[in-house]
């Protein structure tokens, strides 16, 4: 098995990623839904410059963010559904959405 380590804000700088290297982290997962490209490049150079030092590989997991799907607008502002209801999510971004249907 391989050990994973999320790397954030309080785990971004070398002592702490050689920390956890050194405690046994195989593989570090760079979030991309935050951050930019500058802190994710700086992270993959820190990241290599410890397999250099260690001469032991380890691996790098970017995790990509997926699709974002957003329901537009309401005429109301609260629509309740009834269990077993059926509801539509279409295209129409011209109609505000009520109970039968919204615009995805």
């Amino acid at each position: 098995s391989k050990q994973v380590a999320t790397v954030g804000p309080a785990s971004s700088s070398m002592e702490m990623l050689e920390a956890l290297f050194r405690a046994g982290v195989d593989v570090f997962r760079l979030n991309f839904s935050h951050g930019n490209a500058e802190e994710k490049r700086e992270l993959v150079k820190i990241i290599r410059r410890l397999e250099a030092r260690y001469r032991h590989p380890i691996g790098i997991l970017a995790d990509l963010q997926g699709p974002k799907l957003r329901v537009s607008t309401f005429k109301d502002p609260v629509v309740v559904l009834q269990d077993g209801q059926d509801f539509t999510f279409d295209l129409d971004k011209s109609t505000p959405g009520d109970e039968t249907r919204v615009c995805l």
